[in-house]
């Protein structure tokens, strides 16, 4: 209740405020931000705050614009180099930055506002592979499917395609398909992405998975990941990751990468706490959420891959 009385309070002042630190500063509130903040989640987050939050109606019209255009049928090429490179403009104009007294502002700007509607485009490039189910139909769909069990299990051929031999990479059943059906498509590249880039780890993983006491089951734990995944980022807890990849337009790769960092930390997290029995899941997956949210809420974090591995 105390903050939310203080959020109130400022959103009543905030155009004293920044009436007052213009005055005081000769610099918008956008300029203080770029020139003050460290780049990253830090700046990134207070432009987005700050774009979000203002009553221009050239500013209001300019963030509807880019939020409806990262939706849009275009290329990642032509909304960098068109769409923001418009929108930069239109601030500094809106502004009245003189580009020749601070030639900074610009670029540093255009960087962040990439970063904030990089991210948004990422997340609607991930929504549409999550809402592509999974076809058996589909020779490309199949292609990966096989191509998982190849990764792990390479010196095993799969007597036929409807098998239990695909509960040893943990699926729950003869046929994989049906376990694909709350994250379609995103399930399955998640899982062939991990198992091709770092081989390794995964099949290290999946031996954890086969531990007589501590086992679970791989394939079912890793869909569920990148269901966690998906919700850090639709929510925008995983913003302060993505903003601190130091790149201004994260692509599915980099999802995938935080998608392996979630399964490899989560393998090291379950064998910590030493389960007695795969119904321990909800409770464990739940506290291991909470442990990377809380990392998240830390504007430095970036999650990296760490592929020390440990004996079974």
């Amino acid at each position: 209740m105390f903050f939310n009385l203080t959020n109130i309070i400022y959103l009543y002042l905030r155009p004293l405020i920044k009436w007052f630190l213009r005055r005081f500063t000769r610099l918008c509130e956008l300029q203080r931000i770029c020139y003050g903040q460290p780049a990253g989640a830090p700046r990134a987050k207070a432009v987005e705050t700050s774009l979000n939050l203002s009553r221009r109606p050239a500013i209001i019209s300019m963030v509807k614009n880019l939020n409806y255009i990262v939706q849009d049928d275009i290329s990642d090429r032509t909304i960098r180099e068109r769409v923001v490179y418009s929108a930069v403009l239109n601030v500094v104009k809106c502004k009245k930055i003189n580009s020749k007294i601070h030639p900074d502002f610009a670029p540093s700007f255009r960087a962040t506002i990439e970063q904030i509607w990089g991210y948004k485009r990422l997340f609607h490039t991930i929504e549409m592979i999550r809402v592509t189910p999974y076809n058996s139909d589909d020779s490309s769909h199949e292609e990966k499917l096989l191509e998982l069990w190849d990764l792990l299990m390479p010196n095993e051929c799969l007597e036929q395609r409807v098998t239990k031999q695909w509960q040893c990479i943990g699926f729950q059943g003869d046929d994989p398909k049906t376990d694909f059906r709350g994250m379609g498509m995103l399930g399955l590249d998640n899982l062939v992405f991990f198992c091709k880039q770092y081989n390794g780890a995964a099949r290290h993983v999946l031996a954890h998975s086969h531990h007589p006491v501590h086992g679970y089951t791989f394939a079912i734990v890793g869909i569920n990941l990148t269901s966690m995944a998906y919700n850090l980022l639709r929510s925008g807890a995983a913003r302060t990751h993505f903003y601190n990849l130091r790149r201004q337009w994260p692509n599915v790769d980099d999802f995938h990468k935080f998608y392996c960092y979630l399964f490899f930390e989560f393998d090291h997290y379950w064998m910590e706490c030493k389960p007695t029995s795969i119904m321990d899941f909800s409770y464990i997956n739940s506290k291991f959420e909470r442990k990377i949210l809380e990392m998240l809420a830390d504007d430095s974090t970036f999650l990296k891959m760490n592929l020390f591995v440990e004996d079974i």
